[in-house]
């Protein structure tokens, strides 16, 4: 796989505050990481990208300089939040914006810490174009996140390396944790404890920091993988190993459910690689017969959401193909995110002829469907057009993809490589 997309932002940025150069291997080949460097590159950063790795001169604690433009986030949600929290503490003004997309999607989320923090920061009702006034130091604060959130969280912390004294972040359901990992793997302190409530967790770290250049090998991107277990696992007499791909435990749930309904996956050969774990995951074809009374939807809500935020489109996906089908609900978050994830999802299941309920928080999918080709529209989303290109595979007929290019954001490659593994 392709390095993975969430921890390939987070090494070029963390990289660029560093002082010294730092070597990433299996950098992201997706447009949402090219943007990232193209930023930072306009920030001052020394990047140079040969292929799949790239050397980055960081600039140290001090060394950012003011954009002589807007810094063009492109669709990347990751790049402008986490940016915005690096940018808050800088004694500098920048404009961080994105394509029609990106500035859609809210970012009041991130605006009121930063302003709590002493940062300035204005936007157009909440959304990109996003204008920040850094301010050093900026004043450390205690946050218990709104919506549970691994961009907005490392926004907060990012900002917190240049604040003066100890930073906290609380979630009440976990979150992705590439940012505390990366943050550590070059050598800033991050505690992490349980919080006061059940499934709630605290990230801190303490300002202002300064921490030296390391070597990363990015992982490779198990959301990107997922697609290919899905088709494995979903074809009959299909299987597949995927070597070297990220098993961070905030990622794997996924892989988890597909295996709690019947499916046959497995994860070995687990080590650690730049404090990230990493293994071997294998799939093949079963029955994938849901642990489940057959006329009661499998339920994924509450605290299992958050976890599987990417994953959520291509899972209501494979549950159309099990007994009772499945429900989605408390993702809400699902309608701000590239598209209107909910609606897209629905939209492109009924047109393959399965059953679907739309609700505000999620969608319940009847199961099992007999699936039919059809024209897919992901509007312009890349996780979308991927789902439904599984869905394709496994249905009756010609399934046409509209727009297919949308999976440069996150995986250039996703159609050559599936058509490399499809006999």
């Amino acid at each position: 796989m392709p390095g993975d997309k969430s921890i390939s932002h987070r090494a070029a940025m963390i990289a660029a505050l560093a002082d010294g150069g730092s070597r990433i291997s299996n950098f992201s080949t997706g447009a949402d990481c090219a943007a990232t460097l193209s930023c930072l590159a306009q920030l001052g950063v020394g990047i140079t990208r040969i292929a799949d790795e790239v050397l980055i001169q960081g600039a140290g604690a001090n060394g950012l300089r003011a954009p002589n433009a807007p810094l063009d986030c492109g669709n990347s949600g990751t790049t402008i939040r986490l940016l915005a929290g690096i940018l808050a503490g800088q004694r500098f003004e920048s404009t961080l914006t994105g394509d029609e997309s990106l500035r859609s999607r809210p970012l009041q989320r991130i605006i009121e810490p930063l302003a709590m923090m002493g940062a300035r920061v204005s936007a157009d009702g909440g959304r990109a174009p996003l204008t920040i006034e850094g301010r050093r130091p900026l004043q450390a604060i205690s946050y218990e996140l709104l919506v549970a959130s691994a961009q907005v969280k490392s926004c907060i912390l990012l900002a917190g390396l240049n604040a003066n004294g100890r930073t906290k972040v609380t979630e009440n359901f976990p979150t992705r944790d590439h940012s505390e990992r990366m943050l550590r793997w070059f050598g800033v302190s991050v505690e992490t404890s349980a919080g006061e409530r059940e499934d709630s967790r605290t990230s801190a770290v303490d300002g202002p920091v300064h921490f030296t250049a390391r070597e990363v090998s990015v992982p490779g991107d198990i959301s990107s993988a997922g697609y290919f277990i899905a088709a494995a696992a979903l074809l009959p007499d299909s299987s597949i190993e995927i070597t070297n791909v990220g098993v961070n435990p905030t990622r794997t749930l996924y892989l988890e459910q597909l295996r709690a309904w019947g499916f046959d996956i497995e994860i070995g050969n687990t080590r650690d690689k730049s404090n990230e774990p990493v293994g071997t995951v294998r799939a093949q074809s079963s029955p994938g017969k849901a642990v489940a009374d057959s006329r009661t939807p499998i339920s994924l809500r509450s605290s299992l959401v958050p976890q599987l935020i990417d994953e959520l489109p291509l899972l209501a996906v494979a549950g159309s193909q099990i007994e009772g089908g499945i429900e989605i609900r408390d993702a809400a978050e699902l309608r701000v995110k590239e598209s209107d994830r909910i609606a897209a999802t629905a939209a492109n299941l009924r047109a393959m002829g399965v059953e679907v309920e739309e609700f505000e928080d999620g969608l319940r999918v009847a199961g099992p469907a007999k699936l039919r080709g059809a024209a897919i529209d992901p509007h312009g989303d890349h996780r979308i057009a991927m789902a439904f290109t599984v869905a394709g595979l496994i249905a009756a007929g010609e399934t046409e993809i509209k727009d297919a290019e949308c999976v440069a954001i996150s995986f250039p490659e996703f159609f050559d490589l599936l058509e490399s593994v499809i006999e």
